[in-house]
């Protein structure tokens, strides 16, 4: 696995861009933001490569520095982070790992953004059924060592045909399961970053275990995929 290592000018562009967020600005410096681009993806790729020893990824996503403003209050142009986004393969494994580098403001995070309504609803029946396995994957102490607690976008209250009074409405009533871990500057520009990254990554694995499970079964323990 390469060894890829940010330098501290990679932190200091992004300042610069959030106090000088224009087109003006960013089109005068545009060839020292592809310079810092071009090693962030690097970085990610260092960090895929770790992966699929583990794991198997369809696809990396780096995002683009360009904000979406047409729906938006915020109408300045460009993003203050870099991000990129790591999707696990096909129908039988689901979920994904997620980078943001931020000043002041960088994490990994692991799970289920925004997982489709047949999914979410597949988990949450599952949830209802019984939340002992799940309770204990994600409560073991070496894992919450590493994540802490799961979070998450949820309902106030239980989903439409759940009763809001179900000792485990507080996991039923989530739409999305996210573990996020942030990371200090320090720990961004570490040579050790990439490594850490991926024993992190790894880490989570007993939750992507579980719930690829759970998404290829039935309630009964029947394969979906056949």
């Amino acid at each position: 696995m390469a060894n890829e290592v940010l330098t501290k000018e990679v932190l200091n562009f992004l300042k610069q861009l959030e106090k000088n967020n224009n087109r003006t600005w960013f089109d005068e410096h545009k060839t020292i933001f592809k310079t810092h681009e071009n090693k962030v993806k690097d970085l990610y790729g260092s960090v895929l490569e770790g992966l699929r020893a583990t794991d198997e990824i369809e696809k990396l996503k780096v995002f683009r520095i360009y904000r979406d403003v047409r729906f938006s209050k915020d109408k300045t142009p460009y993003k203050i982070h870099f991000a990129g986004s790591f999707s696990r393969t096909g129908a039988k494994l689901r979920g994904g790992y997620y980078i943001r580098i931020k000043p002041g403001d960088s994490f990994i995070a692991a799970g289920f953004w925004d997982p489709n309504k047949e999914d979410l609803f597949r988990i949450r029946k599952e949830l209802e059924v019984d939340s002992e396995e799940f309770r204990g994957v994600i409560g073991e102490s070496s894992f919450k060592k590493v994540w802490g607690d799961i979070t998450g976008d949820e309902l106030k209250t239980a989903p439409k045909g759940f009763d809001k009074e179900h000792e485990n409405i507080d996991l039923i009533r989530k739409k999305q399961f996210i573990f996020v871990k942030k990371m200090t500057d320090k720990e961004v520009l570490s040579p050790n970053f990439v490594e850490e990254v991926t024993k992190s990554f790894v880490a989570i694995r007993p939750f992507f275990d579980l719930m690829s499970d759970i998404l290829t079964t039935d309630l009964n323990g029947t394969s979906l995929l056949d």
